[in-house]
């Protein structure tokens, strides 16, 4: 199998919607090939810069095309999100043809083109997404709203798999932290993402008049708030857990967009996974990941932020319950050890059938 992903494995959608199920594809005789269109060095700069640069562009797609023309060699391709971005969906279909191909999303990435502000995009890459989806083998999607899309779109076959964690990395919260303890909220991302914690800075003003907290933002930049006292860390794939463990809440605030509903809720999966109790706002797959009351809160406004914060800040040995709630549902739904097997018997399938 080629797997063309989007970016080398320091990027989160990469590393865990393929790279981490390598090591389980190649154990059932399934042999990977991974190819970046940006790799770890480019995803680096972007972060550091803002932009790519024309020179990294031109290579990576330089090197990408010469990927697609070495496809017959393989059984199939996996494409993660599309294989050329912002190329006519014409040629990126003729360097596909011939070999079947599955695609795999966990993003609403067709919003990049059917929504944007230029109506020359719009009028002509809108559908560029639904084509592919059409003449996919398979869709892979992480959620409902972009399977949905993908059956819209005419594709045959479509499934839906949540983003998901190793067990092995995240072993779970064994005690109940001391109430004297100041309480840490986390929230971890990217820098483009960081920008919807503004939506928490009235909240955490409200909470700062009866309640003393951190807020650890791991791996976000550029959130400044009067209220909280914020703990910025740099992300790292060797240290995010530890950072985590060593939180109290989670949270994961979103507006209600359309991009925002394509969103596949990996964060509050994490903080489970580590033993949290999570808070979310109520936008797409949230408000399946969390069950209301059980493993964390579903907030639909200002008023129930600060509620369900408070109410956890309050009690070490709720948040205890919860944390552990969370784990247990993240071993049942949300981690590779359930979902790794599924996709091996969805490509196995798949092979038969072609």
């Amino acid at each position: 199998m080629l797997v063309l992903n989007r970016y080398g494995p320091v990027a989160a959608s990469s590393r865990l919607r393929s790279f981490q199920f390598a090591p389980w594809f190649e154990r059932e005789g399934i042999e990977c090939t991974f190819q970046a269109l940006f790799n770890d060095s480019a995803v680096t700069r972007r972060y550091a810069e803002g932009a790519y640069g024309v020179s990294c562009l031109v290579r990576a797609y330089a090197e990408r095309v010469g990927a697609l023309l070495t496809r017959r060699q393989f059984d199939l391709v996996w494409i993660e999100k599309e294989a050329l971005p912002w190329m006519p969906t014409t040629i990126e279909r003729l360097l596909l043809s011939g070999v079947p191909y599955v695609l795999d999303f966990d993003d609403a990435v067709f919003h990049n083109y059917d929504l944007h502000p230029s109506v020359f995009v719009r009028r002509f890459f809108g559908a560029r997404i639904d084509r592919l989806m059409n003449r996919a083998s398979l869709v892979i999607a992480g959620n409902e709203y972009l399977a949905q899309r993908a059956r819209d779109a005419g594709c045959s076959r479509v499934e839906v798999i949540p983003t998901v964690i190793d067990l092995n990395r995240y072993p779970p919260k064994r005690s109940i932290a001391d109430d004297d303890t100041v309480c840490r909220i986390v929230w971890i991302g990217s820098p483009s993402t960081s920008k919807y914690l503004q939506l928490l800075e009235a909240p955490f003003k409200a909470l700062s008049n009866t309640h003393t907290f951190k807020l650890r933002v791991i791996g976000g930049g550029g959130f400044a708030s009067s209220s909280a006292d914020i703990e910025e860390i740099k992300w790292s794939e060797d240290t995010e857990v530890d950072l985590l463990h060593s939180c109290d809440i989670g949270v994961m605030p979103l507006v209600d967009g359309c991009w925002e509903r394509g969103k596949c809720g990996y964060k509050l999966i994490q903080y489970m996974a580590c033993g949290l109790p999570v808070v979310g706002s109520a936008v797409g797959v949230n408000s399946q990941i969390i069950v209301q009351g059980i493993n964390g809160y579903v907030a639909r406004s200002s008023e129930d932020w600060v509620r369900y914060l408070a109410t956890l800040l309050g009690d070490a040995s709720l948040r205890f319950r919860m944390g552990l709630s969370g784990r247990e549902r993240v071993e049942r739904l949300y981690c590779a050890q359930q979902v790794a097997p599924k996709l091996i018997d969805l490509l196995r399938g798949l092979k038969l059938s072609l």
